[in-house]
Parts: C-alpha cells; sequence; structure tokens
C-alpha cells in the first residue's frame, strides 16, 4: 500500500507539473500514468482523474495569479463560457464512459490524445 501511497504522489506531481506548465487538463497525464504504473481499471482511472483536476486546477489558477498574470491577461467572459460548457459537457461525457467498455474507452482516450497531439504539432 505505501508504494501505491508513493507512485500517487509521484503521478500527481507530474500531472500537475505538468498541467500547471502546458494547461492542459491533467487527465491526459494521470489517465496513462495510473493505468500503467497503478495498475488501476480504466474506469477507475478516468474517474479518480476528473475527481482531482479540481484541486489541481485552483491553485495552479492562484499560483498564476500570484505572479500577476490573473487579472490583466484571463478573459472573465471566455472563462464563465467555458466553465458552464464544460460543467454540461462533463456531466455527458461521465454519462457516455460509465456505459462503454474499457476496450473501447482505451481506444477513444488514445485517438483523442493522437488528435490533440497532431493538432498541436500541425498549428504550431
Amino acid at each position: 500500500m505505501k508504494r501505491q501511497v508513493l507512485m500517487s504522489l509521484l503521478i500527481g506531481a507530474a500531472a500537475g507539473m505538468l498541467a500547471g506548465l502546458t494547461g492542459v487538463g491533467g487527465g491526459v497525464f494521470l489517465v496513462p500514468l495510473m493505468v500503467g504504473l497503478l495498475a488501476m481499471a480504466q474506469h477507475q482511472a478516468h474517474g479518480t482523474s476528473l475527481a482531482v483536476m479540481f484541486p489541481i486546477a485552483l491553485v495552479g489558477a492562484i499560483t498564476y495569479a500570484i505572479y500577476g498574470h490573473i487579472l490583466g491577461s484571463i478573459e472573465w467572459e471566455i472563462i464563465l463560457g467555458l466553465a458552464l460548457g464544460g460543467i454540461v459537457g462533463v456531466v455527458i461525457g461521465a454519462v457516455l464512459m460509465v456505459r462503454m467498455p474499457a476496450r473501447h474507452l482505451k481506444w477513444i482516450f488514445g485517438l483523442f490524445l493522437m488528435a490533440v497531439g497532431s493538432f498541436m504539432i500541425i498549428n504550431t
């Protein structure tokens, strides 16, 4: 059990650092690491990722604000739209996720990562 706690701390630190550095949702980093290193089931990893995103994002936003970047560089109307749309989307996504076989979920998640990576490379 102690090994899992230590691995969880290291995975969380890596995901938090990468999310803070890149602005990407922690799930992109957390899910593969939890499945691969903690041997979590696919659905369990997705659910756990959803549960830890809020505290990670909150601390990241607070840190961003401490360094003086929040008031001048954030579009609050866009944040509201993204948050409201995200709330609706996460409910739909979570309902779909729990109804999907783990194999299909892994494929969809992998294809999503490849599509996002390709998009980022093409648009640089």
